[in-house]
């Protein structure tokens, strides 16, 4: 059956396309500005925030780890209210505005130097803008682009949005690249680093120029001439308990394992290349664009196979799959990228002995005492290491399997046997230098061996976890959209979606490091991602309905 009512035609294969063009656009914009302001991030704090100001290090967290996940669910909020209030058309063209605007708006910003702490604030308030913005404009286009597709090709229409986050990506990744090798590092970061935020007003004019040639989504329009609208999508969507069971079973049966599912594939485990198994930049990037590669044509596939074989399963087989796997293929990784590192975690694991009072779990702060301190070296350093409790404020670091000769010099401290370095830390004043260098000693490499790692089985390794994260992501838009009534659709999707990829998945990376620091076990932090994807399967497998026949115009078989 269709979903364009009567007196209705449905969209042209050209219109159709502008339709997804359109949408599409946006996610592009999203994640092009989600990279290049991740890559830049040590830059900008150099310039935005002075080193030992702690109001400025308080706004740098802020604006670095959680601006921008933490007010996209007030986003959904607003915009999907206005989106079911005055259409989607018009609404998504404000969002790509806003974003537009707020990310090029960092690349005129004055800094520190310039103006003093204001300059923080002034990030900070571009980065909650480009919070919100992002918040309204996924469930915006997911449902334009929904309410345009023909109902047998739903999942493949909407798979396109998911599908162009890794345009952005690699827009991101080739316009800091050429920017900074054709000017050089210097001028880079003294001016350089500005262009590429400058740069989105073109994708910003491209956009608008796109969507101000759309019309309105014929199966709201169509709601509209029937007087069937929501006069309050916020009430109606959330006071309604049958609306709002939907919505948690959402959440919870979906939306969270794909959040965690996407950032553990895609930023993940590029960070944990780079910060724990000591993997150069560029081979980090070009390892984790070869796995996109295949990532953006199959998350289209799972779209077009959720037409056929229906959304449900396909995206818990994903969820069971990664709460299976994503322990051993990180372990596959590690050992592929950086075998050197794996064999001294095997041979040398190292003892920290520290006062459990003084060795508190640090997530967005930097670590204050000799033992966080330590413990955030050491697994910086990829290095296992286990914790013995002592009384008393002293910290022992004990490192196994070390030439003295190696090491540059004397035992540091206590000699408990031969080979073995003992470092005795009073105080918050860590040797980091002579530890790194201890440890190199025992074998702990600085930096993975590009000659030595096995570049197939890690693209294979990525591109499994790029597998199961598309598994899941291309058929969810279409999903969300036939979950919820045309009323208060934009309003109902948006705000599951946006707090399980802004605080739920886009949180993962760090709460991930978090724990493999307080652990002393560089593979603890999967256990985060495993367990909200298990959560995941076990409700989505009970209580989520399968979508894939629905018609959006049969609103009379969803509650409202």
């Amino acid at each position: 059956m269709s979903d364009v009512t009567a007196g209705e035609r449905e969209p042209t294969a050209g219109e159709l396309r502008m339709v997804v063009t359109a949408a599409s656009i946006g996610t592009v914009f999203e994640w092009y500005d989600f990279f290049v302001y991740g890559t830049l991030a040590a830059l900008l704090g150099a310039l935005f925030f002075p080193a030992g100001n702690e109001t400025a290090a308080f706004l740098l967290s802020l604006a670095t780890f959680g601006a921008g996940f933490v007010v996209r669910p007030f986003g959904a909020l607003f915009f999907g209210m206005l989106g079911d209030l005055v259409g989607r058309k018009y609404t998504f063209l404000v969002t790509i505005t806003l974003m537009g605007v707020a990310t090029a708006g960092i690349g005129f910003l004055p800094t520190f130097e310039d103006i003093g702490i204001t300059a923080a604030v002034l990030l900070l308030i571009l980065r909650l803008l480009q919070g919100l913005a992002i918040g309204g404009e996924y469930g915006g286009a997911a449902t334009y682009v929904a309410e345009h597709a023909p109902q047998h090709r739903r999942g493949y229409f909407t798979s396109y949005i998911q599908a162009t986050a890794t345009i952005g990506l690699f827009l991101s990744l080739a316009v800091v690249s050429i920017c900074r090798i054709s000017l050089g590092e210097e001028a880079f970061r003294e001016w350089g680093w500005r262009i590429p935020f400058v740069l989105s007003l073109l994708l910003l004019a491209i956009s608008i120029y796109i969507r101000m040639k759309l019309s309105e989504s014929p199966v709201f329009r169509a709601m509209k001439e029937e007087g069937r609208g929501s006069k309050k999508p916020i009430r109606d969507s959330f006071g309604n308990w049958a609306n709002l069971k939907i919505v948690l079973i959402a959440f919870a049966g979906a939306c969270i394992g794909q959040g965690v599912l996407w950032y553990t594939a895609n930023f993940y485990a590029m960070l944990y290349m780079q910060n724990v198994l000591g993997v150069g930049y560029l081979d980090t990037y070009l390892l984790l664009a070869l796995a996109l590669l295949i990532g953006m044509a199959l998350v289209i596939f799972f779209g077009w196979l959720s037409d056929r074989v229906g959304r449900k399963w396909l995206m818990m087989g994903a969820c069971l799959l990664g709460a299976l796997t994503i322990q051993p293929a990180f372990h596959l990784l590690a050992r592929a990228v950086n075998p050197a590192l794996m064999e001294a975690n095997d041979k040398n694991p190292v003892t920290l002995q520290a006062n459990p009072a003084q060795c508190g779990m640090v997530i967005f702060a930097d670590p204050t005492t000799g033992c966080q301190k330590v413990r955030a070296l050491l697994s910086k350093a990829g290095a296992q290491f286990s914790t013995v409790p002592i009384e008393g404020d002293r910290v022992l670091v004990a490192i196994p399997g070390v030439d003295p000769a190696k090491a540059g010099g004397e035992e540091p401290g206590l000699a408990e046997g031969p080979g073995e370095s003992v470092f005795v830390i009073e105080g918050a004043d860590v040797p980091a230098a002579e530890i790194r260098s201890h440890l190199t000693a025992a074998g702990y490499p600085e930096k993975a061996d590009p000659a030595q790692m096995n570049w197939p089985l890690a693209i294979a390794v990525l591109t499994w976890l790029v597998t199961i994260a598309a598994m899941i992501y291309g058929p969810i838009a279409a999903f969300l959209v036939e979950l919820f009534p045309t009323r208060i659709r934009y309003t109902s999707l948006s705000l599951p979606y946006n707090i399980s990829n802004g605080l739920i998945g886009g949180f993962q990376p760090f709460v991930s490091f978090a724990i493999i620091t307080a652990t002393g076990d560089i593979f603890a932090g999967l256990w985060y991602p495993i367990a909200v994807a298990a959560i995941c399967f076990l409700v989505g497998a009970f209580l989520m309905p399968e979508t894939k026949d629905r018609s959006l115009h049969d609103d009379d078989a969803r509650p409202a």
